[in-house]
């Protein structure tokens, strides 16, 4: 287990690397400038990463400094801390997501975190972090509130908590040994069990806006949305189009149900090539580095560490602070 804990982290900023050069591009420019298939090696020393990596790091370091007492007011006072100190870092120069950022200004005025986060965003940037959640060892409930908290204070619409959950859940699910072909009929039934559960706890008065009638009519939207996502990676898989850029079938990435959909469909095309995973995920049109890290960390859950080329553990960015995290989660 402790193998497939540093896996996922390792896996997922492997992705995070081997997208982060294609982001922004077609798969045509993609494939002229790394003919004929796309990246296929990590290069640098260190090897960089982007905020989704940071941002995954920082959720990680949070979860680890609260463990022994996961409640909502003991990790809301150590995500602000860390998600702050991520904004002001000087390493915060790869290009981050707008919502993070002014989420995370306003956690640093000491705003209470429902008026801080923004209310009405979707972006991937609520699950890209999320793999440290799915490798906590608690029970179901707690790790479903707290994979959709830590989405909450920054990404407050309901479909960026859901898919934040549902991401969360298919990690655990991968590291408990899930095989690939069972995979998505596990996260459809088990998005479909939380359809109308709300965490008041730990989510409070989020629900309330305008034109919601009640916090199971908030919460039930982000998962119709989160199953109407996993749909398209059936057609998909039907017709197993293996040249063709996964955007085009599940979405470009950049909104939370799109960017699980499309990196879970780059893993189970090529479940046991974690390899080819990542490279798959890097050649898309779409967000590809997002994509490509949420790719990596459900390969590296499934596979372990041990897949995982050595030259680029050593090489990866922040590499002590992954190994730290994985060690202290398991």
């Amino acid at each position: 287990m402790n193998e497939k804990v540093s896996g996922c982290l390792f896996g997922s900023a492997f992705g995070d690397a081997f997208g982060a050069p294609t982001e922004f591009m077609s798969v045509k420019a993609i494939l002229r400038r790394w003919s004929p298939d796309g990246p296929t090696d990590l290069t640098g020393n260190p090897i960089r990463v982007t905020d989704d990596t940071q941002m995954m790091i920082a959720v990680g370091e949070a979860l680890v400094a609260c463990k022994d007492k996961l409640k909502p007011d003991t990790l809301e006072k150590e995500l602000r801390k860390a998600f702050v100190e991520w904004l002001n870092s000087p390493d915060n120069n790869r290009a981050p997501g707008m919502t993070c950022v002014e989420a995370c200004r306003r956690l640093g005025q000491n705003l209470p975190w429902v008026e801080a986060t923004q209310a009405h965003s979707k972006g991937c940037g609520a699950n890209m972090r999320v793999a440290p959640v799915g490798l906590l060892k608690t029970d179901e409930k707690t790790r479903s509130a707290i994979a959709q908290f830590q989405s909450a204070i920054t990404h407050g619409h309901p479909t960026a908590l859901a898919s934040s959950d549902l991401t969360a859940y298919t990690v655990t699910l991968l590291t408990d040994g899930c095989e690939p072909s069972n995979l998505l009929s596990e996260i459809r039934h088990y998005a479909k069990s939380q359809r109308f559960i709300y965490h008041k706890e730990w989510l409070g008065d989020l629900w309330k806006q305008p034109s919601i009638g009640s916090p199971e009519e908030f919460i039930s939207h982000g998962w119709n949305e989160t199953l109407n996502a996993l749909e398209k990676i059936d057609i998909a898989l039907f017709s197993r189009n293996y040249d063709a850029d996964p955007c085009l079938a599940t979405g470009e990435g950049w909104i939370a149900e799109e960017a699980l959909a499309t990196a879970l469909l780059c893993f189970l095309l090529y479940p046991n090539d974690p390899a080819k995973t990542l490279q798959r995920a890097a050649v898309t049109s779409g967000d590809s580095d997002s994509i490509a890290s949420l790719a990596g960390a459900f390969a590296g859950a499934r596979h372990g560490i041990g897949v995982w080329n050595e030259r680029w553990i050593e090489e990866i960015e922040y590499k002590d602070r992954l190994e730290t995290i994985a060690g202290q989660l398991y």
